[in-house]
């Protein structure tokens, strides 16, 4: 099936990917508030209103129906029912459950911390503490939201490729590298392309058996998106590391990977906070692909660190 949308072009093949593609497994409870702060500048304003109240509040909106929260928010029951589709949840119903179990969590002492935004005349000593919680915030968020069946799926294609090429710009670039510098370490063929024409003119290249890996947090990278797109119509397997699961890069990909991102701020840029999280994912990736090779990943490894060794001697 994979290899009849693979062939057709345009809209028709980014239609038929979408619909071919596994339904994602409903986020947990936890990912919930990071889920919301990533998708909520895409939402229309009414369903913000939902979206803010069930983050601010899950217990009291629990013990809502669909038309007593379409009430409280001053929405439509039909907003209420996007929203919760948006979120990743198939149905109100759904979503209801899932805030039930936060609240439990919340109880239980779960609440995750909110920090305040870093300020100009903040002492080191704070900037410290509010930047310590706020990656790992960033991090837990990741982890909720992470599904493990994507994850799993591509963890399996990375291990019976022929080569692997990943795709970013600017500081998912770096995520890139780091990702390929240990695949190349475990004997893996990979390659790490932040140079659009190089990546598209590789991604020609690309073929059934093959990996193509597109890092973006915006999901909407048009230097990303374009070789991704290239492999995908050749045949390869594509999967994407984005903040934003409804980019345009999701069109492309055959496997989807979230990742969750701390609030921007004027001294804190979203690619720090976003790169914090692609780090997270690429290492998941490597441990689950070193597991499953475990038997020439292991060598290839001891034998990387043999040669390198005398390097780092007095």
């Amino acid at each position: 099936m994979k290899e009849t949308f693979k062939s057709a072009a345009g809209e028709a093949a980014k239609d038929m990917a979408v619909e071919t593609r596994p339904a994602p497994t409903p986020p947990a409870p936890a990912a919930l508030a990071a889920k919301v702060r990533a998708l909520g500048p895409t939402m229309t304003r009414s369903m913000q209103r939902v979206a803010e109240a069930v983050a601010g509040d899950p217990a009291g909106c629990a013990a809502l129906t669909v038309t007593g929260l379409a009430e409280r928010t001053g929405t439509s029951e039909a907003t209420v029912v996007r929203t919760s589709r948006l979120l990743g949840y198939p149905g109100y119903r759904d979503l209801r459950l899932a805030l039930a179990a936060l609240a439990a969590q919340q109880a239980a002492g779960g609440a995750p911390a909110v920090t305040a935004d870093i300020a100009v005349d903040d002492s080191l000593v704070d900037v410290v503490a509010k930047l310590a919680q706020e990656e790992q915030q960033c991090l837990a968020d990741t982890a909720a939201g992470l599904d493990v069946g994507q994850l799993d799926a591509a963890v399996a294609a990375l291990c019976g490729a022929r080569r692997i090429d990943v795709y970013g710009i600017g500081a998912s670039s770096l995520v890139g590298q780091d990702l390929v510098q240990k695949l190349l370490r475990i004997g893996l063929i990979a390659q790490a392309h932040s140079d659009p024409h190089l990546a598209v003119t590789n991604a020609v290249q690309m073929r059934t058996g093959d990996v193509a890996i597109a890092i973006t947090h915006s999901g909407r990278t048009t230097d990303v998106i374009e070789p991704l797109r290239v492999a995908f119509d050749n045949g390869a397997t594509t999967i994407a590391v984005t903040g934003r699961p409804d980019g345009e890069v999701a069109a492309y990909a055959d496997h989807i990977l979230t990742t969750s991102t701390a609030r921007e701020s004027e001294l804190r840029p979203a690619a720090m906070s976003s790169r914090t999280s692609q780090l997270l994912v690429v290492d998941c990736l490597f441990i689950g692909v070193a597991q499953r090779t475990y038997e020439t990943a292991a060598p290839a490894l001891s034998a990387s660190y043999e040669a390198l060794a005398h390097r780092h001697q007095p």
